[in-house]
C-alpha cells in the first residue's frame, strides 16, 4: 500500500486576527445591513482566532476586478506553492529528479498553463514529470488529492509523487456583494498551501508514517446548489447553503458506515479523525453524526482557530498536526472532507510497522 511520507505547509504572507477582520467588514457593510451587529456575531462564534491572507486588509477595502484578483492569485500561488514544494523536498531529502508525478489541486483562481507547470519552471523540475492538475473540488480537494495519488501509487508502486493543495480563497471576496453567503465566506475563508510526499510500497519509508489503505468517493445527486462558486463578471461568488450542517448529519454517517463496513471496521477503530474543519457548525455536525467527542475533533478545531478555512489544504494541515504526534503502531485514522457536488471523500489510514 502507498505511504504518506511527509506533509509540509506554507502560510500566506499576511496574518490577521478575527477582530481586525470584523472592523473592516463593519466599515464595508455597515450601511448595507440594518442588523450588522447581529450578523457580525458569526465572526466571533466561528472559533476562528486568526487567519493568513494573500493581501493586506487594506487591499480588500478597494475594488478589484476579476482580472486583477486572478493575476494576484497566479503571482501568490507561484510563490506560496514553490515554498511548500521546496520545504517538502528538503525535509524528506528528496531530489526533484526522484518525483514521478505532480498532483495540483486548487479552486480559487484560474491559470492555463496551470500553477504546477509554473512551479516546475520556477524550481527547474525535470520536464518528464506527469502533471495532474485538478480544479473545482473545493473543500473536498485535500482528501480527494490523497485518494487520487493513492490510486496512482497502487498502479506504480515504485513511484514518488507530490500532492500540492493551494487556495487563495480570500481573493474571491466580493466587496459589493451584500449576500449573507458572502458575509459568511468572509468570516471563514483564508489562504494557504500544503504539499505532501507520497510513495509506493516499494519505496523505502519511515516506520512512523501512515499507509493509505482504501478510499471512497460519494456524489449527492442534484445537489449543485449546496456549495460552490457562482461565476460572474466580478469573479467567484461563494455559494453556501444554510443546510450544510444538517446535510452532514443526515448524509455523512451512512457514507462513513458503508466505508467502514467495506473495510470490516467500526467507528471504534477510528483513533484519529482527520477532518476538514469547514467551520464550527461543521465540526459539531461531524460530532453529532459520528458520535465523536470534542477530543476527537480537537486537531481540526486547533487548525480552524489558527488558520481559518483554507478550503482544500486545510485537511492536510490537520493531517500534519496528527502525524507530528507520531501515532503508535497499529493506530488507524480516517480522512474526510466535503465539497462542491455536493460530495464526500473518505480515506483510511493505518500507521506503519514496528520500529
Amino acid at each position: 500500500m502507498p505511504f504518506i511520507q511527509h506533509v509540509e505547509t506554507a502560510d500566506a504572507p499576511y496574518r490577521v486576527t478575527q477582530q481586525e477582520t470584523v472592523e473592516v467588514v463593519r466599515e464595508l457593510f455597515g450601511n448595507s445591513f440594518s442588523d450588522i451587529d447581529r450578523l457580525l456575531k458569526v465572526f466571533g462564534n466561528g472559533q476562528i482566532e486568526s487567519r493568513f491572507l494573500a493581501a493586506p486588509l487594506s487591499w480588500f477595502q478597494q475594488n478589484h476586478d476579476f482580472e486583477e484578483k486572478n493575476q494576484l492569485y497566479i503571482k501568490q500561488a507561484l510563490t506560496l506553492g514553490s515554498e511548500a514544494v521546496m520545504r517538502c523536498l528538503q525535509e524528506t531529502n528528496t531530489s526533484k529528479e526522484e518525483i514521478d508525478a505532480f498532483f495540483f489541486i486548487s479552486s480559487s483562481g484560474m491559470a492555463t498553463p496551470t500553477i504546477d507547470a509554473r512551479i516546475m519552471n520556477e524550481l527547474n523540475f525535470p520536464s518528464h514529470i506527469k502533471r495532474i492538475p485538478i480544479w473545482g473540488l473545493g473543500c473536498a480537494g485535500g482528501a480527494s488529492a490523497l485518494s487520487r495519488a493513492h490510486e496512482y501509487l497502487l498502479a506504480y508502486p515504485s513511484a514518488k509523487v507530490l500532492v500540492l493543495c493551494l487556495e487563495l480563497c480570500s481573493l474571491t471576496f466580493q466587496r459589493d456583494d451584500t449576500s449573507k453567503s458572502n458575509l459568511i465566506g468572509t468570516s471563514l475563508f483564508a489562504d494557504g498551501a500544503a504539499c505532501v510526499l507520497m510513495t509506493g510500497e516499494k519505496v523505502k519509508h519511515k516506520n512512523t508514517c501512515p499507509r493509505t489503505i482504501d478510499t471512497m468517493s460519494t456524489l449527492m445527486p442534484y445537489s449543485e446548489d449546496v456549495m460552490g462558486w457562482d461565476i460572474k463578471n466580478e469573479g467567484l461568488h461563494v455559494i453556501f447553503s444554510r443546510d450544510i450542517p444538517a446535510i452532514i448529519e443526515e448524509w455523512l454517517k451512512p457514507n462513513v458506515t458503508a466505508f467502514l463496513k467495506k473495510l470490516d471496521k467500526s467507528s471504534a477503530d477510528i483513533d484519529h479523525f482527520v477532518a476538514h474543519p469547514g467551520g464550527k457548525k461543521v465540526l459539531q455536525a461531524y460530532e453529532r453524526a459520528l458520535g465523536f467527542s470534542e477530543e476527537k475533533t480537537e486537531p481540526a478545531r486547533e487548525v480552524l482557530a489558527v488558520q481559518g478555512n483554507m478550503s482544500s489544504p486545510t485537511v492536510l494541515y490537520v493531517l500534519k498536526k496528527i502525524m507530528q504526534k507520531k501515532p503508535s503502531y497499529g493506530e488507524n485514522g480516517i480522512v474526510t472532507a466535503l465539497g462542491p457536488g455536493f460530495s464526500s471523500e473518505l480515506l483510511w489510514l493505518e500507521w506503519g510497522e514496528k520500529e
